[in-house]
């Protein structure tokens, strides 16, 4: 079986960093120099290269070419990452920018800026698929709470969701936190973006900066953290989430099986990633990673990259994926351990809902690491929080000529509210659902036809 390609969009401000970095430990992973010749020892390293990656043969030295498109709807991103160490990595081609910038403004991103650019980013996304063997399906990267990646990415994902209806569509989002925010409309610009991602995703990955914050400052111990302390993190669990299909494990998995156990009902794809172990570079040597540790340190709401608080809520599904010389037996009787200790926090009502996979190779200067993806009822926190500082400023109408102004109707703001109250109902439902309730339908059932 060949691999099966992924191709990434890294769109907007935020996604174009968190890119960098991600496409740096990407790099380091399979033996690949800056320039993306191979440098490494180990043939696993090339074994599923071709995942990210398209061989080019330049001369007589193969070169490995990410399959990726940097979007942006100014210059200066685009051009940074150009001009950058990376800046011969990609393809000429993949890089594409407006000239404007969206002004932190959703509809500009969605409707005027971004429709502009949008036939040009299709064309060049269709050229890199038209190379795939099999095409598994696209990452994007993206905030939110901005104008490019939230407006555009969304605008993208409906594109790409009409043109590649049956190919995984997963996205690592990062989400606006009230104690670390960049702009004022960051509510709308969230609501608008949930509103589309609810409708267009497969997987939603969420991350939010101010998890990021608290992991830097407490357990990183970075004592002002910038965004390549944060981007470290997010591509820590993005190489996590990606090594099934980047090497061969005892289990490969791909999106489409990872969708498969973690998403029961379509429209709660939200997943919150943890990552363990975390702890200062000082403090690693002390440090045991036994594998009871890593699957504590996965439960740990200290570890999650999302500031939501699990105990809240209840395990719908987790998919756990364990990296280095573990024995697959150990690792599922902790798993198992900790769901017989905690089993009120998981829905009893999926049986097995805690998936393992294994995979030897660990990350670049680690014996072992871990990474789980969670969906939990609690994170209907995260939107509900959203809500509460959206419907403060819209019941007022505040900032609402910015958007209008692009040609926006104002009955979008009232049904992206209403989505997102739907979902957050739907998560408190299922929260809320007991094993025992299935039990009385189907005793009623079995007595009715006695009457």
């Amino acid at each position: 079986m060949g691999v099966r390609e992924i191709v990434n969009l890294q769109v907007g401000q935020a996604g174009n960093q968190v890119g960098e970095s991600f496409w740096q430990d990407v790099l380091a992973e399979h033996g690949l120099d800056l320039t993306g010749t191979y440098q490494g020892s180990d043939l696993q390293q090339l074994q599923h290269i071709g995942v990210y990656f398209s061989e080019v043969n330049v001369g007589s030295q193969a070169k490995y070419v990410p399959r990726s498109l940097q979007i942006d709807l100014e210059a200066g991103v685009c051009d940074r990452v150009r001009s950058g160490p990376m800046g011969t990595l990609f393809s000429p081609d993949t890089y594409l920018h407006g000239e404007s910038g969206a002004g932190n403004n959703w509809a500009k991103g969605f409707y005027t800026e971004g429709a502009e650019l949008i036939d040009s980013i299709l064309d060049v996304l269709r050229k890199q698929t038209e190379k795939c063997d099999v095409l598994q399906g696209f990452q994007t990267i993206h905030s939110i709470g901005g104008g490019t990646g939230s407006g555009l990415g969304c605008l993208l994902l409906s594109k790409m969701r009409e043109e590649y209806p049956d190919r995984m569509l997963a996205t690592f989002s990062i989400l606006p936190s009230p104690k670390v925010s960049e702009t004022v409309v960051e509510p709308y610009n969230a609501m608008l973006s949930v509103h589309q991602l609810v409708e267009n995703g497969d997987l939603t990955i969420c991350i939010d900066n101010e998890a990021l914050y608290d992991i830097s400052i407490r357990a990183l111990k970075v004592k002002s953290p910038n965004f390549s302390d944060l981007n470290g993190l997010i591509s820590k669990v993005m190489c996590g989430v990606s090594t099934s299909l980047r090497f061969p494990g005892q289990l490969n998995g791909d999106l489409r099986k990872l969708g498969m156990n973690l998403i029961p009902f379509p429209r709660l794809h939200f997943l919150m990633p943890s990552y363990a172990p975390i702890h200062d570079l000082k403090a690693q040597a002390y440090q045991g990673t036994s594998v009871p540790e890593l699957v504590q340190g996965l439960f740990d709401r200290k570890n999650l990259l999302v500031a939501c608080d699990p105990r809240y809520g209840r395990y719908l599904t987790i998919a756990t994926i364990f990296r280095g010389k573990i024995a697959s037996r150990e690792v599922e009787v902790a798993v198992r351990d900790l769901q017989t200790r905690n089993s009120d926090q998981f829905v009893e009502w999926i049986p097995d809902n805690v998936s393992v996979t294994l995979v030897s190779v660990p990350p670049v200067g680690q014996k072992q690491a871990a990474v789980a993806l969670a969906n939990s009822t609690s994170i209907q926190e995260l939107f509900q929080r959203t809500h509460a500082t959206f419907s403060a400023m819209y019941k007022r109408g505040a900032f609402l000529h910015w958007y209008t102004g692009e040609g926006m109707d104002e009955m979008e703001f009232s049904e992206a509210e209403s989505n997102s109250q739907d979902l957050i109902a739907e998560y408190q439902q299922y929260q809320e659902a007991r094993a025992r309730d299935e039990d009385e339908d189907y005793e009623e059932y079995e007595e009715e036809p006695q009457q």
